[in-house]
């Protein structure tokens, strides 16, 4: 009996990431353009093998919760360019609770969004690309784009 064929994969044109809300080894979850619309990231993980599998699951987002996610993002570029010049120290991240009020209200109102995909989530493969000339994090997103293909 033959193997079966791996599957061609056909990777889209790079796309913008708004938001990364997670990095290990490489993006894991946030927020990008998949056909046009924003969609959320969100790595798929084996708990048996106790790491990160290479498929993620995207889903598309509205634009109040893609406006919600930009602004939190920029409490965190503006966050780290302070702590990228030395001015405040690691326990000052946005993220630690109770640390920025707007942070907080945010995180909490899209924690369940972040987490729990809807069942018309579909699973994809990305393509890291690095944007050489951008700043690690702008307002605009972190420096790098997916290209995705749709399993």
């Amino acid at each position: 009996m033959y193997p079966m064929p791996l599957p061609i994969l056909h990777y889209s044109a790079p796309q913008r990431v708004h938001v990364e809300n997670e990095w290990y080894d490489g993006p894991r979850a946030g927020v990008t353009e998949l056909e046009g619309i924003p969609h959320r990231f969100l790595s798929e993980f084996d708990e048996e093998e106790d790491e990160y599998m290479g498929t993620f699951l995207v889903w598309p987002i509205d634009k109040s919760e893609l406006a919600l996610e930009q602004e939190q993002w920029e409490i965190f570029v503006k966050w780290n360019e302070k702590y990228e010049a030395g001015l405040v120290a690691m326990e000052t991240h946005p993220g630690h609770l109770g640390t920025n009020r707007r942070w907080d209200e945010i995180n909490e109102t899209l924690a369940a969004r972040r987490e729990f995909p809807p069942r018309s989530a579909r699973r994809a493969k990305a393509q890291l690309i690095y944007i050489e000339d951008q700043q690690r994090y702008s307002a605009s997103g972190p420096a790098y784009q997916l290209s995705w293909a749709i399993l």
